[in-house]
């Protein structure tokens, strides 16, 4: 059986995710009430039993350490595991990742040491669902040297991408790097075969998912490019047969505060483009040890709660309620994605709380929320208002929130006291 290692890239700063970002490392941020990020690439790789993983990361990678060290552990019998490689001076290399090819090309000691055949290289903020194990195969029937994932978008979201030409037998004849608003691409647009929902404006994006034969790998990082896309990629094209995998399925590119938002809220929906409910295909995390949710004279339409919570005489509505969610008397959420906490606060400390005139963890009594982010540990005091009133709400980073794409963003371990109104 061929030998495979799949890299995970963790990413850069993740500034467009700015204030998730703040404190932690973006393939950690928490999705979808009791996830991570990372745990989409890692459950992709688990369920096609690809159990040799590397995630790459350089930045506040301590939350990402913790929940991989409490989550994946693989008998000794599989030979699996996952580990974290941050970015460390050697005498060879003395500086940051510069880009995502020089991020794998400084880890290359590591990977040799498991002599694979093939490498799989993922992204650590991506939502989708792949049979990785196709793509392999298909990658090896093919004779391709390189195989790059893709999926069909709109022209405003192809011009922040990876944008390719293929041929009939989905041989790659040219590759474009975020072509912008204005360039001419209509030579890419995609076969009929190839088109979303049958849109004639459809255009072939790479996914940032990739197959290399393993000394394919090695001879394109032998060089100092620094980025598969813009580099990498485009160069080998010129040289190697690079064959693109056509995906047809749910892929969203969480970048952005605006697409973490619609993609969190419409795992709420009726019918979810992407199905947590998959029991073939689970999607893997940190398993809690909580209690159920309790739910006490409340209404919940169309929302999900996590494992922990307690929510009394409350409204919720289009939301994603988070682990150790506790959500008091009179509150009323609608259209908010609240991470919940990392842990219970006991009667001392809310004692301690009232006397210094600081609101428990959680969401108060009375407090009304809508169109928010509500990151971990936050306190939101008794009668606030967030979302609700007519005020002006222009981008920016303020005292106690941040607002990006109209969406108000209250950071990790933030404070609103009693009746703040943003």
């Amino acid at each position: 059986m061929a030998e495979v290692l799949s890299i995970i890239l963790g990413g850069g700063k993740g500034t467009r995710l700015f204030p998730l970002t703040q404190s932690r490392a973006k393939p950690a941020v928490p999705f979808g009430g009791k996830y991570r990020l990372i745990d989409i690439p890692l459950s992709n790789c688990i369920n096609a039993d690809l159990k040799q993983i590397y995630i790459l990361t350089q930045f506040n990678s301590a939350s990402l350490h913790i929940h991989l060290a409490h989550t994946y552990v693989f008998d000794h019998f599989s030979k699996g595991f996952v580990e974290i490689l941050a970015a460390e001076q050697t005498l060879e290399h003395s500086g940051w990742f510069e880009g995502t090819a020089d991020a794998v090309r400084k880890n290359l000691s590591h990977f040799k040491t498991h002599a694979p055949d093939y490498y799989i290289i993922l992204s650590g903020d991506q939502l989708y669902r792949m049979d990785l194990r196709d793509m392999l195969r298909a990658h090896c029937d093919s004779g391709a040297a390189i195989t790059i994932a893709c999926t069909g978008v709109s022209r405003e979201d192809a011009s922040q991408l990876g944008i390719l030409k293929a041929d009939k037998q989905n041989v790659i004849t040219e590759f474009l790097e975020k072509p912008g608003p204005t360039k001419d691409i209509t030579d890419f647009k995609a076969p009929p075969g190839l088109q979303k929902e049958g849109n004639a404006d459809t255009y072939l994006a790479s996914m940032g998912i990739y197959v290399f034969n393993a000394q394919t790998l090695h001879n394109c990082l032998d060089n100092q490019l620094t980025d598969f896309g813009k580099e990498i990629i485009p160069d080998a094209i010129d040289t190697l047969k690079v064959n693109a995998y056509p995906f047809h399925g749910y892929w969203e590119d969480i970048g952005t505060i605006s697409s973490f938002y619609n993609a969190n809220l419409n795992l709420a929906n009726i019918k979810p483009m992407f199905d947590i409910y998959d029991e073939e295909r689970p999607i893997y995390t940190r398993m809690y040890n909580l209690p159920p949710s309790k739910m006490n004279f409340s209404s919940m339409n169309q929302s999900i709660a996590s494992e922990g919570c307690i929510i009394t005489n409350s409204s919720i509505t289009n939301a994603i309620v988070g682990v150790r969610t506790i959500i008091e008397s009179g509150a009323s959420l609608n259209g908010v994605i609240c991470m919940g906490a990392d842990y219970y606060e006991t009667e001392a400390q809310k004692h301690v709380n009232t006397e210094n005139h600081l609101p428990n963890i959680g969401i108060g009594k009375g407090s009304i929320v809508k169109g928010a982010i509500i990151d971990k540990n936050a306190r939101i005091g008794e009668g606030c208002r967030i979302g609700i009133d007519n005020i002006n709400r222009g981008d920016g980073v303020y005292e106690n929130c941040s607002i990006i794409d109209g969406i108000i963003v209250v950071p990790k371990n933030a404070v609103l006291y009693p009746g703040t109104i943003i």
